[in-house]
């Protein structure tokens, strides 16, 4: 029979899972909806109404009408139908849903385990921290939705890689508390040394990649060059003219982040076997396994990357490549945890 202090020990890494398991899923929708440019279907804030989707023709009406001021119709939707408008309402509304669903689902049990005393205080406060990162996360939501209402037709790509950077985080932490957990230790994240730089800089890496991926969709930069290797004929896209230290910076070129995004995955490769080298010619055999799922998901990365350009950009390729960057990250941080001591 377990003690009570088990059984909310146990109830509190099971609630942690589901957390972690809802966060991801909130990733898949939010990618779904970029990907259908549905984020701007719905043009006001609606924290503490638009919990009921529109019911009648009037307020479906109502949410149209609205939505044909900004210039994302105007501009690019101008021949909408309504049955049209009502497929991409239905992505924002679902990520807004579910949005809301998370805040509720960790604040709650939140209350009752820390008031509980039976779980780790370090926890508790790291899952307060995870709590406020999610609060400011609908605030930064409503940030990204507001930079495609007035002269965009598209959300700021620099606000969608923050609203995406936020996401990675608070699911990593989760990641790294349920490692703990899990194992029965209490790994500090961070921990600096030099044995444990290479496996930082790996998931720094990782972080960098996933906020110009992020650019590369908030500028459709994928939409311009759908060749592989080269970009068009050439390693280095003509259109690109590099004749200052601030046209290597502007991250507004649709041809340079594109480039970037696929030079800074070949360095990636390059350095992931370097480091399955330096591990197996040390033998630190702790890490032989992390290292292999590593591996199988970084060529899962790099197939899905290059497909999803050769399909034309595939929205369930696109998908399954922002997915399978969610597990990359996973995959690092558990290489990662087995190395810190």
């Amino acid at each position: 029979m377990f003690s009570k202090e088990e059984k909310i020990q146990k109830l509190f890494f099971y609630w942690l899972l589901s957390s972690l398991i809802l966060v991801f899923l909130i990733i898949i929708i939010g990618g779904f909806t970029r990907l259908t440019n549905s984020g701007l279907s719905i043009v006001e804030w609606e924290l503490f109404k638009g919990i009921f989707p529109p019911t009648n023709a009037k307020t479906w009406d109502l949410y149209f009408e609205k939505y044909k001021t900004i210039p994302q119709y105007k501009l690019l939707n101008f021949n909408m139908t309504l049955d049209e408008f009502k497929i991409i309402f239905f992505w924002e509304y679902i990520h807004r849903m579910f949005a809301r669903l998370i805040g509720l689902f960790f604040l709650l049990p939140l209350i009752f385990f820390y008031f509980s005393k039976k779980i780790n205080k370090n926890y508790i406060k790291t899952c307060i921290l995870v709590f406020l990162l999610i609060s400011f996360q609908g605030f930064i939501g409503w940030y990204m939705v507001k930079s495609g209402l007035v002269h965009n037709t598209t959300v700021s790509h620099y606000r969608l890689a923050l609203h995406l950077s936020i996401a990675i985080i608070i699911i990593s932490t989760i990641f790294w508390m349920l490692k703990n957990i899990n194992n029965k230790k209490e790994k500090l994240f961070f921990k600096f040394s030099k044995d444990y730089l290479p496996y930082q800089f790996l998931l720094i890496i990782f972080f960098l990649q996933i906020i110009f991926g992020a650019f590369v969709s908030g500028l459709d930069a994928g939409m311009i060059y759908q060749t592989w290797p080269l970009m068009g004929n050439t390693y280095l896209p003509d259109d690109i003219l590099l004749v200052n230290f601030e046209s290597y910076i502007d991250f507004n070129n649709r041809s340079l982040i594109q480039f970037y995004h696929r030079n800074l995955a070949y360095f990636i490769i390059i350095y992931v076997i370097f480091l399955i080298i330096f591990i197996y010619k040390n033998r630190i055999k702790n890490l032989f396994k992390p290292t292999l799922y590593l591996f199988l998901i970084l060529f899962l990365q790099i197939f899905l990357g290059i497909f999803t350009l050769l399909s034309g950009l595939n929205i369930f390729l696109a998908s399954a490549h922002q997915i399978s960057s969610v597990l990359l990250i996973f995959s690092a941080l558990n290489l990662y945890f087995f190395k810190v001591k």
